[in-house]
């Protein structure tokens, strides 16, 4: 399963996305399957709504619905490391999103991640000493 935070999903949608090609190319010929996150679902529909309108966000949620994409659920147990995953990149900062995704990698057990945004995911760490490697933007 590889990662897909949030700058994908809104590369994938809008042409006008400077991600858009990388993006859609990706989807076209892999066959692995996505995984994301409640929190970067959330994010996805706000920031969809905000760029393109219901549309885009109801599109998005009829891929949700239709199981185009895995969704990891947070545990309960794991509470304590989001809040120290986003005290240790204070400095960045690191939303709620992308803690969900450093411990979704965590989780997997690798780091292959779809993003958009270069900075934050080529400076953070799963199990703190573990790189991403961002498939869609290397």
């Amino acid at each position: 399963m590889i990662i897909a935070d949030t700058g994908f999903w809104i590369a994938l949608a809008d042409k006008k996305d400077k991600h858009h090609d990388q993006a859609n190319e990706f989807v076209k010929t892999s066959s692995e399957k996505l995984i994301t996150t409640y929190p970067v679902i959330t994010e996805v529909c706000h920031i969809s709504l905000q760029r393109q309108g219901i549309k885009a966000q109801i599109n998005f949620v009829k891929m949700y619905q239709l199981g185009a994409f895995d969704v990891f659920e947070i545990p309960k147990v794991d509470k304590q490391r989001v809040l120290f995953l986003m005290q240790q990149y204070a400095d960045l900062p690191m939303d709620f999103a992308d803690a969900s995704l450093v411990l979704l990698a965590e989780y997997l057990g690798h780091g292959r991640i779809l993003s958009t945004d270069k900075r934050d995911f080529h400076t953070y760490r799963w199990k703190n000493t573990q790189p991403f490697s961002n498939l869609l933007c290397p």
